[in-house]
């Protein structure tokens, strides 16, 4: 049995942070209905079409859920909306603009007064209150707030994260609150208000630098795909233009290092390299002595010489040798799930239970709007009337 099946959520999302919280909700066997605006939907299903036509971003955070169009502005749809709410949701999240929910009747306070138990998560760029609580929030945005950008990228130029970490973030701890809230009102048999701030998050994901920077000390520098602190640790160009991420985390590791792969053993008791904190100083004169040693080496052999050498190392995959990974067709993480442009793969949800997650299809927008409204008890009329007058 899937953990949270029986459980419904009620979701006006859009983007990134409520999508992601979401589908991991549906993952786990949750009803996820998706309000979405009648005609349009989620704007996030015209970021691109590079799925066969479909947007990246929505395959990848909406699968497993329903598509219900609603105007939730219009009279009757937003009674429809609250019925649903009050007659069926056990959760209702939302990434709206701030206060837009309180506006159509879906704010904690006025949907616990009806009903004790449900549980409202609102997400926004920077939270419920405070003077920066209308302002506008995106992925970037937040990246450059929270400090993440100063932090990221090289001496030159500071960068954001390729993935919407942000976004991410919020929605990691949207979905993480939703489970602890889930098994509080198991044991009161009551729900619970979850504010989550994109900003709150992502300065939680930076707290090793802003800990780095205490007191007005120097944040870490930017240092490209390097560690700023730890070194070597970072990729390292070989012979015929390759490339190997490697990291070396203690002195044992070092030792082995010099003796194993640079094939230069005495180097270990240089005392320009004694300890991480004297290498990372001298980055650019190890840099320097470790290139020289790969460069007679093709990747693979400085690879074969870190294997054996017990060092950690990567390949710095594209993302097409992502889909093609050995370990993640080894374990079998591949699955396939429909769409309306047909069946696409998707990668199992982290982690690995006796049951299978769910793994069902993403929605055309307004997939599931008649089937939705007719448990309420509208007929096919009723449905009829909605859609002509723009409400659905």
């Amino acid at each position: 049995m899937q953990p949270l099946k029986g459980l419904t959520v009620v979701t006006l999302e859009h983007a990134i942070a409520a999508p992601f919280a979401t589908r991991q909700l549906a993952d786990l066997g949750a009803r996820v209905i998706k309000i979405e605006r009648p005609g349009v939907g989620d704007f996030a299903r015209g970021y691109d079409s590079r799925v066969r036509g479909l947007a990246s971003h929505f395959v990848w955070t909406n699968r497993s859920k329903e598509s219900l169009t609603l105007d939730v502005k219009h009279p009757h749809a937003n009674a429809l909306l609250r019925r649903l709410v009050l007659e069926q949701a056990d959760v209702v999240i939302q990434n709206l603009a701030p206060g837009a929910s309180a506006r159509l009747g879906l704010g904690y306070e006025t949907l616990a007064a009806a009903k004790p138990g449900i549980i409202v998560c609102d997400i926004s760029g920077y939270g419920g209150d405070g003077p920066y609580r209308d302002k506008k929030a995106y992925d970037l945005l937040i990246q450059s707030e929270a400090g993440f950008v100063s932090v990221t990228g090289t001496p030159d130029e500071p960068c954001k994260a390729g993935p919407s970490i942000a976004d991410i973030a919020a929605g990691m701890y949207a979905y993480s609150q939703i489970l602890a809230a889930l098994l509080q009102r198991a044991h009161t048999g009551r729900g619970q208000h979850i504010d989550i701030s994109m900003l709150e998050s992502l300065a939680e994901w930076t707290s090793y630098p802003l800990y780095y920077a205490f007191d007005g000390a120097p944040p870490p520098a930017r240092t490209g795909a390097s560690h700023a602190t730890i070194y070597p640790y970072g990729p390292f160009p070989t012979g015929g233009g390759g490339t190997v991420m490697l990291g070396l985390q203690n002195e044992r590791e070092w030792v082995a290092f010099c003796d194993k792969v640079l094939q230069q053993p005495a180097l270990a008791q240089d005392p320009r390299f004694a300890g991480n904190a004297r290498r990372s100083a001298e980055r650019e004169a190890l840099r320097a002595i470790i290139i020289d040693a790969f460069a007679p080496l093709s990747a693979a052999q400085v690879v074969e010489r870190l294997e054996a050498a017990q060092i950690a190392n990567a390949r710095v995959n594209t993302m097409a040798e992502v889909w093609d990974h050995p370990q993640l067709k080894a374990r079998q993480r591949w699955r396939e799930v429909d769409s309306p442009a047909g069946p696409l793969p998707a990668l199992l949800p982290p982690g690995s239970w006796h049951e299978e997650p769910r793994m069902d299809p993403v929605p055309a927008l307004g997939e599931h709007t008649d089937a939705i409204l007719a448990e309420l008890g509208l007929n096919a009329a009723d449905i009829a009337a909605l859609r002509t007058e723009g409400a659905i």
